[in-house]
C-alpha cells in the first residue's frame, strides 16, 4: 500500500476524525447513521441503520439513505486512491444505478471491493491527463446476509494539470 493511501486510512479509521468529516462534509449521512465499518486498499464496508431519521413510510430504510451508504463505500476507495496525489486528481460521481431486492428493516451493510480498479484508473488518469471512469459495484446486505440492494456508482477521474 502506498504511503498516501495508508495516511488516508489512518484518518478515516479514527472515529473522532471520521465523525468530524461527516458532520462538516456530509451531515445528512451523519444524521442518517451512515458509518464506516471497515476499509483497506481494496475494500470498504459502510453501514446504515433503519431508524427514525432514515426510515420511509413503508417501514423500511429510505432509498436515499441506502444510496448514501452505497456511494460512501465506493467513495472511500476513490478518495483513498486520490489522496495527496500529484498532480491532484478531481473526482466526480457521474451516474448512479440502483436495484432493490428486499425491504431494509435493520442495519444494512454496503460493501465495495473495487479498490484495485480505482487505483488503476486513477494511475491512468494521472499518467495520461485524460479522464477515466470506474463503474463500482456496492452490494447491500442485511444481518442475515440477504441482499437488500445493489448499486453501481460511476466515478470520473481527471488529473488537474495547471
Amino acid at each position: 500500500m502506498d504511503n498516501s493511501a495508508h495516511k488516508f486510512l489512518e484518518l478515516i479509521q479514527n472515529p473522532v476524525k471520521f465523525i468530524f468529516f461527516l458532520l462538516t462534509r456530509l451531515p445528512a449521512a451523519y444524521f442518517s447513521g451512515v458509518r464506516l465499518k471497515y476499509a483497506d486498499e481494496s475494500q470498504a464496508v459502510v453501514t446504515v441503520p433503519y431508524k427514525w431519521f432514515s426510515k420511509n413510510p413503508f417501514k423500511s430504510t429510505y432509498f436515499a439513505c441506502l444510496s448514501m451508504a452505497a456511494e460512501m463505500s465506493t467513495g472511500i476507495l476513490a478518495m483513498m486512491h486520490t489522496y495527496q496525489k500529484k498532480p491532484a486528481i478531481s473526482l466526480l460521481v457521474i451516474k448512479v444505478e440502483g436495484n432493490f431486492f428486499k425491504k431494509a428493516t435493520g442495519i444494512s451493510s454496503f460493501s465495495c471491493e473495487d479498490g484495485q480498479v480505482f487505483k488503476q484508473a486513477i494511475q491512468e488518469a494521472s499518467a495520461s491527463g485524460k479522464s477515466t471512469t470506474v463503474a463500482a459495484r456496492s452490494t447491500g446486505k442485511d444481518r442475515s446476509g440477504d441482499i437488500v440492494a445493489e448499486f453501481v456508482i460511476t466515478w470520473s477521474f481527471k488529473a488537474r494539470i495547471n
